[in-house]
């Protein structure tokens, strides 16, 4: 079994969403400012798996 990596990157957001890469990198900008506000340190390009699936998915499961 593989495991996740901690972080999910701008080009796995684009290819699970269908959305363009720029347009995921967009969205990875947003999120990590609003992770930023709340004083996180933050990586640009990529953001932590459990943060995106509770922001679009309404949970977190982060596999072992």
């Amino acid at each position: 079994m593989q495991r996740q990596n901690y972080m999910i990157t701008a080009e796995e957001v684009a290819e699970s969403m269908g959305i363009s890469l720029g347009y995921a990198y967009k969205l990875l900008r947003k999120l990590n400012k609003e992770l930023a506000d709340e004083g996180y340190v933050t990586v640009a390009g990529k953001i932590p798996r459990a943060f995106w699936e509770k922001k679009f998915y309404g949970y977190s499961q982060i596999a072992m």
